[in-house]
């Protein structure tokens, strides 16, 4: 359910799509995609967009009910685990082996690759509902 404000117009429809309980991906340059999975790749150069710009524009527009992360992250990427509980600390959020991870992303509706190089940059969004 979108809110307001995204202007890439692939990114709008997808996050307008979503519905309650349905997986929404944002992705570093390096996770995997399954194949049938719808992917929006905003990736211009390493780094850019980062995980974070993406994240922070989603967030926004999109109704999230919890997070899923893999749980690598909160021991090989310390800065980002912080930055996402400072974004989402409020939320429930799963956190799962890598492996466990990428298995997940082959239910999701959308997968955004980024042009994040750091490790275990991705999350998937669980759609809430606005009411």
């Amino acid at each position: 359910m979108k809110k307001d404000r995204l202007l890439n117009p692939e990114i709008v429809s997808a996050v307008a799509s979503l519905g309650h309980t349905e997986y929404f991906c944002i992705a570093d340059c390096g996770l995997p995609i399954p194949k049938g999975v719808k992917v929006i790749d905003v990736s211009i150069v390493g780094g850019k967009p980062s995980f974070l710009e993406l994240v922070d524009a989603v967030k926004d527009e999109l109704v999230i009910e919890s997070t899923i992360l893999a749980s690598e992250i909160d021991e090989k990427n310390v800065p980002l685990s912080r930055e996402m509980d400072a974004r989402f600390g409020d939320l429930p959020c799963r956190k799962v082996p890598h492996e466990e991870f990428k298995a997940l992303t082959k239910d999701a509706k959308c997968i955004i690759r980024t042009g994040e190089n750091t490790s275990y940059a991705n999350v998937i969004f669980v759609g809430g509902v606005n009411f």
